[in-house]
């Protein structure tokens, strides 16, 4: 029997980091992502995650062909997400706070709820693991959407984890800020004008001082937490305290 691991933004940063730990530890790993890499140890599935409608249907599809395979585990990991425009609220575009909103957001509940209910009836072990950030935690100018969708994150693994705990062989929630990763939404950090983000020094700091995690850490870190029984069941850790 098969664990399987569904990643969305599979094909960059840690979500790519994520899923080349996850196959290398002998997972059979989605990759779910716009653009396809061309790792022939991933199953890479195109999907415009900002196409709601398509994205939550192709996914719908994907979990009834996973349970004909009878695994014995499936995860998901909900890490795609983007930081949108930096500025403070007024001046961001209505189109880009929905696009934030959609795939940070949006997505992942919707996604997890075609996760819970199609594995309704499986016997397996059943995961989701949702990539939170500090931002969840702490307001930052220039931020108020990134925040605010992250927030949302951390609320929706709380309440999963409620739900499914009432279940018999309900879905575990789990959510994860990785820290500050050298990815490429920290190089569009750096390159943000102070006067859209006050707090811009910090990041390039963090950077000169050679302060970032690698998506490859992080990873590790993840899987390390995630089959050692470490994380807590609704709760999102932060790496750099664990």
């Amino acid at each position: 029997m098969s664990n399987i691991v569904i990643i969305t933004g599979g094909s960059k940063g840690i979500g790519n980091a994520l899923a080349k730990k996850y196959s290398s530890e002998n997972y059979i790993v989605y990759s779910l992502s716009r653009s396809i890499t061309g790792n022939k140890n991933l199953k890479e599935i195109s999907i415009n995650l900002l196409d709601f409608h398509s994205a939550t249907s192709s996914f719908s599809l994907l979990l009834d062909e996973i349970n004909l395979q009878h695994p014995k585990s499936v995860t998901l990991i909900n890490n795609a997400g983007r930081l949108g425009e930096i500025s403070n609220l007024e001046n961001i575009p209505s189109d880009d706070i929905n696009a934030s909103i959609l795939l940070n957001t949006t997505i992942p509940l919707a996604f997890s709820g075609i996760f819970i209910e199609k594995l309704k009836n499986s016997n397996c072990i059943k995961k989701i693991i949702s990539i939170s950030s500090g931002a969840a935690t702490k307001p930052y100018n220039g931020w108020s959407v990134y925040c605010s969708s992250k927030a949302a994150l951390d609320m929706m693994t709380a309440t999963i984890a409620q739900e499914q705990s009432e279940i018999s062989n309900g879905v575990k929630a789990y959510g994860i800020r990785p820290g500050v990763v050298d990815t490429n939404m920290q190089t569009q950090i750096r390159e943000t004008s102070i006067d859209h983000f006050k707090n811009v020094q910090r990041f390039i700091d963090l950077k000169e001082n050679k302060e970032l995690y690698t998506p490859e850490f992080v990873a590790k870190r993840v899987y390390q937490l995630d089959t050692s029984n470490k994380l807590v069941n609704g709760e999102t850790i932060d790496l750099r305290n664990v």
